[in-house]
């Protein structure tokens, strides 16, 4: 196992009707901004329980934060702030609406070009708003991590930092919440959240079983509970362990003392960037061939995968790593994601612009070895059209 630091001041506060216990979570003197996204927040009453929770406290709205949050748009919310004397922000919603209030919490208090943020991937922040989370959408993580993704529109850019100022001092997860999501986006959540395992488990050995253990199981509860999730969006337990599971997936526990990957996450985004594919849904098309083309790398780690996870023990290496990643694209293709490139029109031209951005982006030495170049990032693309 690697030497690692592990530190996240995030409270939990999870179960049905605790949305309520915001009373006591936020300031009693708080002048709060309310961050969320579309209407769902609304139609839903989401937003009237929060509020009523909040009671008498000075409350203003900020709603329209896109699916993939943008610099533009949240720049006008940093100017709500300033206008209003806010002085707690408090988000409504799933991952991307939480990615956005911490980039506001940076923002709000940076002294240059908030752009700079995420150039310098989170290093230049000194300082943060306080904030906290209701989560609506189990996928990202958000609410117990210290990371975001923010898109520029403007350059088509869509970029990561991280800052230990930017931890949600709590998050509130009700799973009764989820209930009235779409299919699409249980689905999204779901593998959004498997990737996120996988980045941190199917690297190399570094005789870390206790976080192999874990990784192991969360993905098995997933593989268990996915597809229960569509087929029964009513029952409480399924979504409830859906929704920790996304959070531990990416809270630091079992990223510690491991090697991490994020390569499939780094072509993603560009994915993302250029073409508006939800995020999960550019994972679900490029781990089957990320894990191919680099099977020798991770061939320790596969197998243990295979058979851990999947139960795949006969066979080669090569026979097991096959039957392993298809088992995976399958997993993926029953929750309803399309997996390969031609799904979404892309084509040859589209890998060309992927990896043009890849390239201006510096993402040129990907993975947990550093060596995931241009040349490799092409050939993981053309493996999944």
């Amino acid at each position: 196992m690697q030497s690692f630091e592990l530190y996240n001041p995030t409270h939990i506060s999870f179960g049905e009707g605790k949305i309520a216990e915001l009373d006591k979570l936020v300031p009693q003197d708080a002048k709060v901004l309310i961050l969320f996204g579309g209407n769902s927040a609304k139609s839903t009453g989401t937003l009237d329980e929060v509020k009523t929770a909040l009671k008498q406290r000075d409350v203003v709205e900020f709603g329209g934060i896109e699916a993939n949050p943008t610099y533009e748009t949240l720049m006008l919310a940093v100017d709500v702030i300033k206008q209003q004397d806010i002085d707690f922000l408090l988000a409504v919603g799933g991952g991307s609406v939480i990615d956005g209030t911490k980039f506001v919490a940076a923002a709000a208090l940076f002294e240059g070009e908030p752009w700079d943020i995420l150039l310098s991937w989170g290093g230049k922040v000194t300082q943060a708003m306080p904030f906290g989370s209701v989560l609506t959408l189990p996928a990202t993580g958000s609410e117990m991590n210290s990371g975001s993704v923010i898109t520029r529109k403007e350059f088509k850019s869509k970029l990561a930092f991280m800052s230990d100022h930017v931890y949600p001092q709590f998050s509130v997860l009700d799973p009764s919440k989820t209930f009235t999501l779409p299919e699409r986006q249980v689905a999204n959540g779901v593998v959004d959240a498997f990737v996120h395992i996988t980045e941190q488990y199917l690297t190399f050995p570094v005789n870390a079983p206790v976080q192999d253990r874990f990784a192991e199981g969360l993905l098995q509860t997933l593989v268990e509970l996915g597809p229960k999730a569509l087929t029964e969006p009513q029952d409480f337990d399924v979504r409830a362990n859906l929704m920790w599971v996304a959070t531990l997936a990416l809270n630091g526990l079992i990223g510690k003392g491991v090697p991490h990957d994020w390569a499939t996450h780094m072509i993603g985004h560009e994915i993302t960037a250029l073409y508006d594919v939800d995020h999960a849904r550019t994972l679900a098309m490029i781990l089957p061939g990320m894990l191919d083309v680099r099977r020798q790398g991770k061939k320790d780690k596969l197998v243990q995968y295979a058979s851990r996870v999947w139960g795949i023990t006969q066979g080669s290496d090569d026979e097991i790593i096959d039957a392993v990643i298809e088992k995976t694209r399958e997993f993926f293709e029953q929750m309803g994601i399309q997996t390969r490139l031609s799904d979404y029109g892309l084509d040859n031209n589209s890998i060309n612009e992927i990896v043009s951005q890849l390239e201006a982006h510096g993402m040129t030495a990907l993975g947990e070895n550093q060596d995931v170049d241009l040349a490799m990032s092409r050939k993981i693309l053309e493996r999944n059209l």
